[in-house]
């Protein structure tokens, strides 16, 4: 199955900050504000909702085409995704920019100040899926990026008869409901959190039975309380996988996608793809960076199965 995931591709800066802001901002002087704060650790991160959707398909023996544009500092980035087995031939380098950027500081309460830089990611407008599919493709996704690219990437999907994951996550709290609608008429996954599912339908107006009327299978990620796989007239629940540890939620949901699909891939039903990405999002959760992680095929098949039946399934996995 060639699966071509679209989406941002971003460094992630992580300060920590050892004291606390509201020892710095003073209400009363909030409106001539000018403030720096001395951080004691930095720490930065390869990033981006596409690779991050990516890396955890590559992990799982995939071979996704990642499309999206980056800057003059990615050739390290790149690769080190080709070395994980991303095909990076539909990313575009713009040596006139840097790589988008997320820089965030934490305080010891954490609460967080961040800022995101776009860089090289607004020129992903300008990148067409004709530019660099070579072939068919049986499945692309549509990830957070610069919107215009986004709602340029489902019209092309759609005049290609390419079916398409419409993933808007964070971009819905930016686009309008009328984008928001363009990209779920006609999907044939859409994958949002609760929080966003809610605000997908106030911005659209579209109710619990329209959205799956115009997506062939709706996905509600929960949380701690897991996710919910409308398909079919069928509910799918999946539960999470219990974490070793806990240490930074940052890229769970991208992982989770990257399970999904692999499933997909695989011919897999809903309810073990769904546990192979409740498994991946595990992985994630247990590390700081969201590309930190790393398993064989075998180590990830073993622990799946001390917590799920696969019937034998997932023996495909071991065989190359």
């Amino acid at each position: 199955m060639k699966i071509v995931i679209t989406g941002s591709i971003a460094y992630d800066y992580l300060m920590t900050y050892p004291r606390t802001f509201r020892e710095m901002l003073l209400r009363e002087d909030l409106d001539h504000l000018s403030v720096s704060f001395l951080v004691d650790h930095m720490s930065r991160h390869r990033g981006g909702v596409g690779p991050n959707i990516a890396y955890t398909l590559a992990l799982l023996g995939e071979h996704p085409l990642l499309v999206g544009t980056a800057g003059q500092d990615f050739d390290e980035y790149g690769a080190f995704l080709e070395q994980a087995g991303v095909d990076t031939g539909g990313i575009r380098i713009h040596r006139d920019l840097f790589t988008a950027s997320f820089f965030a500081t934490t305080d010891r309460e954490n609460n967080q100040i961040a800022s995101f830089y776009t860089g090289a990611m607004i020129r992903a407008r300008d990148l067409s899926l004709r530019d660099v599919l070579e072939g068919r493709a049986d499945l692309v996704v549509i990830s957070p990026n610069d919107p215009v690219a986004m709602r340029n990437y489902v019209a092309e999907c759609k005049a290609l008869g390419i079916p398409y994951l419409y993933d808007p996550s964070q971009q819905v709290a930016r686009v309008g409901g009328e984008e928001l609608a363009e990209g779920v008429d006609g999907a044939h996954i859409l994958v949002v959190n609760e929080y966003e599912y809610a605000a997908l339908k106030k911005k659209t107006g579209y109710s619990d039975e329209d959205l799956l009327e115009r997506a062939g299978t709706v996905i509600v990620t929960r949380g701690e309380q897991g996710t919910d796989i409308y398909t079919e007239g069928w509910v799918i629940h999946i539960p999470i996988v219990p974490p070793r540890e806990i240490k930074d939620p940052t890229g769970v949901g991208d992982a989770f996608r990257g399970g999904l699909l692999k499933g997909l891939a695989a011919g897999w039903p809903w309810e073990i793809s769904g546990r192979v990405g409740a498994l991946a999002a595990t992985y994630v959760l247990e590390q700081i960076g969201t590309q930190n992680h790393y398993y064989t095929r075998r180590e990830f098949v073993e622990r799946f199965r001390q917590h799920f039946d696969d019937g034998g399934l997932l023996d495909e996995m071991l065989s190359d």
